[in-house]
């Protein structure tokens, strides 16, 4: 059994995804990053870096003690290694798609996360951060775009690779649905993906987890306000 600990984010649905595509038992525990749950002891005992998703493998390869796993590239690795599934087994094939991994880790999630923040959660606009994280997330939508000519998925089969970007360009599409209009390799990458049943699913199950109520003030200083010396503070015994 695998413990989902997360929130229907883009970095969540990654996790969610992949463990729909590998028909992997699970039970979602959900860490509501709005009301700061990311902050208990409980969660960042698991999750250090007090961010989701995180998991727990209750019934790890090795038949020892549980495994957590943090950080969604790493766990998106070690579920493909638990399972010998949507990572190649030869090392010119798991370097192509670790590759592709890290590219979305490193590169469209922060800039396309960048370009959310500055155009929705600010309260002043800026443009000179706008059009930095604007043009870069357009950039890479490029980069993937040449990638996947010729390609039904970014390493030819689908992988893990596919699982880490799609979220990202999910959520891209959902606030601007002209979004991928220069990028038609890109566009059909994501309308395949978007229609496969596993992800259908993942993101359904995380509906209910959105409907919660969270005061908007209350979200944005639990996202956006948090520093070294205050998360300390929030984790003293009471």
């Amino acid at each position: 059994m695998i413990e989902l600990h997360y929130w229907p984010t883009s970095n969540g649905h990654k996790i969610s995804m992949c463990l729909e595509e590998m028909a992997l038992s699970y039970e979602i525990h959900g860490v509501n990053i709005g009301k700061g749950e990311q902050f208990k002891p409980d969660f960042i005992a698991i999750s250090p870096n007090n961010r989701i998703p995180a998991i727990i493998d209750r019934a790890p390869l090795d038949m020892g003690e549980p495994i957590t796993v943090f950080e969604s590239g790493a766990i998106l690795t070690y579920l493909a290694e638990k399972t010998g599934q949507f990572l190649p087994s030869t090392s010119r094939g798991r370097a192509d798609v670790l590759s592709w991994v890290f590219w979305q880790v490193g590169g469209l999630g922060p800039m396309a996360g960048q370009k959310n923040h500055f155009i929705q959660h600010t309260s002043e606009r800026i443009p000179y951060a706008i059009e930095r994280y604007s043009k870069e997330t357009d950039r890479l939508f490029g980069v993937l775009d040449r990638r996947l000519e010729g390609r039904d998925f970014i390493c030819g089969s689908y992988s893990i690779a596919d699982m880490a970007s799609f979220p990202w360009t999910n959520s891209t599409m959902q606030r601007e649905p002209n979004a991928l209009d220069a990028f038609p390799n890109l566009r059909r990458w994501y309308e395949a993906i978007r229609a496969r049943p596993a992800v259908v699913a993942a993101y359904a199950k995380g509906e209910a987890l959105r409907a919660q109520p969270v005061d908007e003030e209350e979200r944005h200083r639990n996202l956006y306000g948090q520093t070294a010396a205050n998360v300390a503070e929030r984790l003293k015994p009471t």
